[in-house]
């Protein structure tokens, strides 16, 4: 089999299409998040923090240097605090939409099992043990 036609058969396949819109939606759900956080979230946030802007949080580990023209080296604390309450939120999300999907669906009740019906063997058998029986 060539690996052109095995590629094919496996990108064709339902889950790797199923992944692929989940990747897309997904992406596209982490900017809603994104600006939820960034947008809504965040300022009145820093407002009770006395308007402490959380991406302007760093270390400065060794400072700029206009005469050798380096750039600051920065910790850039805040920026992964704000990832950190994104990755929070996106999670809660997630948790939250998986919940309700689990709650509408509805629970399969197996069906009764039937009692099985013996084989022809089985009845045979049975109907040598009864005349064996009568015969005692």
């Amino acid at each position: 089999m060539s690996v052109v036609k095995e590629f094919k058969e496996f990108a064709m396949k339902g889950n790797v299409i199923d992944l692929a819109v989940g990747v897309v939606i997904g992406a596209a759900f982490g900017k809603i998040v994104n600006s939820l956080v960034t947008d809504v979230m965040l300022p009145p946030l820093g407002l009770l923090t006395g308007g402490i802007d959380f991406s302007d949080i760093k270390i400065v580990i060794k400072a700029a240097d206009a005469v050798k023209h380096t750039p600051a080296v920065n910790m850039n604390v805040g920026l992964f605090l704000n990832v950190v309450i994104q990755f929070v939120i996106v999670a809660f999300c997630v948790f939250i939409a998986v919940k309700g999907i689990n709650a509408i669906k509805k629970k399969e009740v197996p069906p009764p099992v039937a009692d099985p019906v013996p084989t022809n063997e089985e009845v045979l058998l049975t109907q040598i043990r009864d005349l064996l029986a009568k015969g005692k």
